[in-house]
């Protein structure tokens, strides 16, 4: 088969592969769309895994079920599925510890593009096919369903890692794709006042629809001086890192109320340690939670992701600034976002319906 892969750090390109095998438990799965991550970027161009060679790209996709294995119940060939970025081992001592992210190591429920090729391939293979696919619903689109591999459950993971109560006001630092779906995620969980730090229109004309109150640009000087101008100098109950570097977290400490929480899901490609203001940190005391994660896998979590959109309480449309059809096409859409031109938010590649 064909597939989209990083040949090394730094280059990319076509190769041929053997279709994947299908375990008893397993799936094999024929893309119906595909969509690029900025992970991928920072992947390939960043080395930020390190040297990966003639792996192919890609976690975020959706197809129709080619293969299965004898033990699978509840998949059959033809089926129309969804699958997340994250396909964890759920027998793993880690899952039944409540991190199945992290099943048999740290970041290893991550799969997919990073030690497995991923689904820019002709297929692609999902371990655990019962545990990691789930129907995809009548009324969503293949493109819908690429969005529910990373998009919604990583900005959601971000709310769920800050803990958003009502009536709390909340910094979203990074309003791609990802903070989006954290905007919205928090709009959902009752959060008054949610300020965003991004600069792009297109952008914030999206997180105004999913529930922005206020914009602040990094150009126009420190982060927590702008939120704390802004908030009387009270400061926000919570903070969701969606986008930045490993100096992102000094302003945002700055700026975050005693007793307050900071979900991250943002992938640092790069620099080696995080810098914690010891001070405003309250000297180590301040009650200032950092929550770092990786967002779950798993049907469960695809199935409740997807009822929103079903019911109509989320709509991921906006998300979708460039559509392209045809697989030739995802190294397009690739370069789309490692060039990020200002009217993009997310690219998409049709394949089928």
């Amino acid at each position: 088969m064909k597939g989209f892969a990083m040949l090394k750090i730094g280059e990319t390109g076509w190769i041929e592969k053997e279709r994947p095998k299908c375990g008893p438990l397993d799936a094999i799965v024929k893309p119906l769309a595909l969509s690029p991550c900025t992970s991928d970027v920072h992947t390939v161009w960043a080395g930020a895994l390190g040297e990966r060679e003639n792996m192919i790209l890609g976690h975020e996709g959706c197809g129709v079920v080619a293969e299965v294995g004898e033990l699978v119940k509840d998949f059959k060939v033809g089926d129309r599925v969804m699958v997340a970025a994250i396909t964890p081992d759920w027998g793993s001592v880690e899952a039944q510890g409540g991190y199945p992210m992290h099943s048999g190591g740290m970041l290893s429920g991550w799969k997919f593009s990073n030690f497995k090729d991923g689904v820019f391939g002709e297929y692609f293979h999902v371990n655990e096919a019962d545990a990691n696919l789930a129907h995809m619903p009548a009324s969503i689109t293949p493109q819908e369903a690429c969005m529910l591999s990373d998009m919604v459950p990583t900005g959601f993971h971000g709310v769920e890692l800050a803990e958003v109560e009502f009536g709390d006001t909340v910094l979203v630092v990074g309003i791609g794709p990802v903070g989006l779906m954290s905007v919205a995620g928090a709009n959902l969980r009752g959060a008054s006042r949610i300020i965003c730090v991004g600069t792009r229109k297109i952008c914030q004309d999206v997180a105004r629809g999913y529930g922005a109150t206020d914009f602040i640009s990094y150009k126009d000087g420190p982060i927590d001086e702008q939120v704390l101008k802004m908030t009387g100098g009270k400061g926000v109950d919570k903070a969701i890192i969606a986008g930045g570097e490993v100096d992102t977290f000094e302003p945002v400490i700055k700026c975050l109320k005693a007793g307050g929480k900071i979900g991250n899901v943002n992938y640092l490609g790069e620099g080696a340690y995080v810098n914690i203001p010891r001070v405003e940190w309250g000297v180590g005391m301040g009650h200032k939670q950092i929550n770092g994660g990786l967002m779950p896998g798993g049907r469960r979590r695809l199935e409740k992701l997807a009822s929103l959109i079903e019911c109509g309480k989320l709509d991921v449309k906006p998300l979708l600034t460039h559509v392209f059809h045809g697989f030739e096409h995802v190294g397009d859409a690739l370069m789309l976002m490692k060039d990020k031109p200002s009217d993009l938010i997310k690219p998409v590649v049709i394949l089928g319906e």
